[in-house]
């Protein structure tokens, strides 16, 4: 058995999520990817993949497994690059991930900087709403916002975002400023489920929790839409602050209840490479801290 190609060719079944899918992205007939795992398992002694009739998924050994084969493979490709004299240019593909509107106000001038310094690279942008498995859809880095579970993702910690409630100043000129959470029964509501599908908006009072329960006149499932609503004076809205932080800017939305918001929200960058990531990986990393860090946004008391 070729060790190698038999790391290859796990690899890309656990990428794929399939035998028939590798065996396309590895130009290899379907048999032959199978038997390569079957070598590999039976070598190994252990069970790498739960097969179903729908899909192929590692089992908690081959995730481990999964992870130092990508891990060496990328140090393969960046030896055989250094000895090229090519270590100093990414190549290949990258895939990212982000929540929507994070992506896109300040994931993707990242990328566009990256890709204008490194040619050589291609970039997948994953920007989705929900926690995304970098396992199952292939992901190599990504944004989370909130805290961490427990797992086996390295995080490099780069800001914190509020959550935040407003409205525009004209809907506040014509139904008052709320002093406390318990004047928003009498506001008009406008509900996110980019934040949380619960009846209740979670504020802070004097140290404890104080969950609100609110009645809102309108819900959807997209933040833009939300902030669309508020800025176009129906009511009020509850985000996260870096999503209105240019509405807030330029005055077209107004902080409210600011005394009584819930602690801040740590920004991560994850990856799952350790300090042997690959050299595309690494240099999205450095840019991509880099750009956050200095972001007044993010970072405010810098």
């Amino acid at each position: 058995m070729d060790r190698l190609q038999a790391m290859k060719t796990y690899v890309a079944v656990v990428e794929s999520g399939g035998f028939t899918a590798a065996a396309r992205r590895l130009d290899m007939s379907l048999s032959v990817v199978s038997r390569v795992i079957t070598e590999l398992e039976t070598h190994l002694g252990v069970r790498l993949l739960t097969r179903t009739t729908r899909v192929v998924r590692p089992t908690a050994t081959g995730v481990a497994y999964f992870e130092n084969c990508r891990r060496i493979l990328g140090e393969i490709d960046d030896a055989e690059l250094s000895a090229a004299g090519a270590h100093t240019a990414p190549r290949g593909q990258l895939s990212i991930t982000a929540p929507v509107l994070f992506g896109r106000h300040y994931v993707t001038p990242v990328v566009v900087e990256y890709l204008n310094r490194y040619p050589e690279v291609d970039v997948d942008c994953l920007f989705i709403d929900r926690v995304v498995n970098f396992i199952d859809e292939g992901i190599d880095v990504g944004v989370r916002i909130g805290p961490l579970p427990n797992s086996s993702l390295q995080a490099i910690p780069v800001g914190y975002v509020r959550r935040v409630t407003c409205a525009s100043p004209a809907y506040l000129a014509r139904h008052g400023v709320p002093a406390t959470p318990e004047d928003l029964a009498q506001h008009t509501i406008i509900q996110t489920t980019g934040i949380s599908t619960l009846p209740e908006w979670r504020f802070q009072r004097h140290g404890e929790p104080l969950p609100i329960r609110v009645a809102p006149r309108m819900s959807t499932t997209t933040n833009d839409s939300a902030i669309a609503a508020a800025v176009a004076g129906f009511g009020v809205v509850r985000v996260l602050s870096y999503q209105v932080a240019d509405e807030v800017h330029d005055g077209r939305l107004q902080l409210v209840l600011e005394d009584v918001e819930p602690v801040p929200l740590p920004i991560n960058i994850i990856h799952r490479e350790g300090r042997h990531a690959m050299h595309k990986v690494r240099a999205f990393i450095d840019l991509a801290v880099d750009t956050l860090r200095s972001s007044p946004a993010l970072n405010p008391a810098r």
